[in-house]
C-alpha cells in the first residue's frame, strides 16, 4: 500500500496541473472541444475499467437521474470556463483564484444545512475577500475577465459539491464516478452544438489530449478519493491550499510567467483566510475546479 506522504505528494502534483493543461491544450484546439475530449477520453477509460472489473453496473440508476443530470450540468460549465478562462490568465493566478471555492462551500453550508460560523471562521473568510480584492485591485481588464472566470467556475463546483453531498452518498463510487463524466461529456457536447462547424485537432493534439484526460480526471480524482479516506477532510483540504504554489511553478518552468507581485500577495492573503477557515471545525469539500 502506498504511503500517506508519498500519495499527498502525489495527488499535489497531478492537482496543481489542471490550468497548466488548459493552457498547454489552448493553441491546440478550440477550448469547447479540448474539454470535451478530454472528459470523453475520461469517461471510455473509467468505463472500460469498471466493465473489467465488473463493477460497471448502472443498476438503480433512475432514482439518481436527476441528481447526476444536474452535476453533470454545473460541473461542464465549470470546466468550459476554467479551458477558457486560462486565455485570459495565467495557470497560477487562475490556481490560486479557485481557492475561493471554500468560501462559497461554507456560504452554501449556512444557507443550505442551516450551519453557523464561529468568529474564526468569519474572519477567515474575510480574509480570503480581501485577498481577492487585492489580487483585482488596478488589474488589467483581461485579468479581471479571467479572475471572473475562475471565481464563476469555482461557484458552480461548489454547487455540485453540494449536491453531491446531499444526494450522492447512496450511490456505489465506480458507479457514481462513471455515471457523473458521462452526464458531464454528454453536457459538454451539447454545447458545443450552438457554434456552428466544429473545428476538431489535428492528430498532433492527442497525445496530450490522453495525457489530460488520464492524468487530470481519472488519475486526479482517483487520487483525490483515496487520500480523503485516509485522513480527515479538514486536514485533506489544508494539504491541498499548497497546489497553487505548485501550480505557479508549473506555470513559470512550462510558459516562463509568473504572477505579479500584487497577484502573489493577494493569493497569499487567500490562502491564509482559506486555512483560517479551517481550523475549528470540518469544511464542506474542496472545490478544484476540477471535471
Amino acid at each position: 500500500m502506498i504511503s500517506t506522504p508519498v500519495l499527498f505528494s502525489l495527488l499535489l502534483v497531478v492537482d496543481s496541473l489542471h490550468f497548466v493543461f488548459a493552457r498547454l491544450l489552448l493553441p491546440q484546439a478550440d477550448p469547447a472541444v479540448s474539454v470535451f475530449l478530454v472528459l470523453a477520453v475520461a469517461t471510455v477509460e473509467v468505463g472500460v475499467y469498471g466493465l473489467a472489473t465488473k463493477r460497471l453496473t448502472l443498476q438503480g440508476l433512475r432514482p439518481h437521474l436527476a441528481f447526476l443530470a444536474a452535476i453533470g450540468l454545473l460541473v461542464a460549465v465549470s470546466t468550459r470556463i476554467n479551458y477558457e478562462a486560462v486565455a485570459f490568465v495565467d495557470p497560477g493566478t487562475a490556481s490560486l483564484l479557485a481557492q475561493t471555492g471554500v468560501l462559497f462551500g461554507l456560504a452554501l453550508g449556512v444557507v443550505w444545512l442551516k450551519e453557523r460560523l464561529d468568529r474564526r471562521q468569519v474572519v477567515g473568510a474575510a480574509l480570503a475577500v480581501l485577498g481577492v480584492a487585492v489580487i483585482e485591485y488596478r488589474a488589467g481588464e483581461y485579468l479581471r475577465l479571467g479572475s471572473l472566470l475562475v471565481i464563476t467556475s469555482a461557484l458552480l463546483y461548489s454547487l455540485h459539491t453540494a449536491l453531491t453531498k446531499r444526494f450522492g452518498g447512496e450511490m456505489d463510487f465506480t458507479n457514481f464516478f462513471f455515471c457523473r463524466l458521462l452526464f458531464t461529456s454528454g453536457f459538454l457536447a451539447l454545447l458545443l452544438l450552438p457554434g456552428g462547424e466544429i473545428a476538431w485537432p489535428g492528430p498532433g493534439a492527442w497525445p496530450l489530449l490522453l495525457l489530460v484526460g488520464t492524468t487530470d480526471v481519472v488519475l486526479s480524482r482517483a487520487l483525490y478519493y483515496v487520500a480523503l479516506r485516509r485522513l480527515s477532510l479538514s486536514l485533506h483540504t489544508i494539504v491541498l491550499t499548497l497546489s497553487p504554489a505548485a501550480a505557479v511553478l508549473w506555470a513559470l518552468g512550462l510558459f516562463g510567467e509568473l504572477p505579479a507581485v500584487q497577484q502573489l500577495a493577494g493569493g497569499a492573503v487567500v490562502l491564509a483566510g482559506v486555512f483560517i477557515t479551517m481550523q475549528r471545525r470540518p469544511i464542506p469539500d474542496r472545490q478544484s475546479g476540477h471535471p
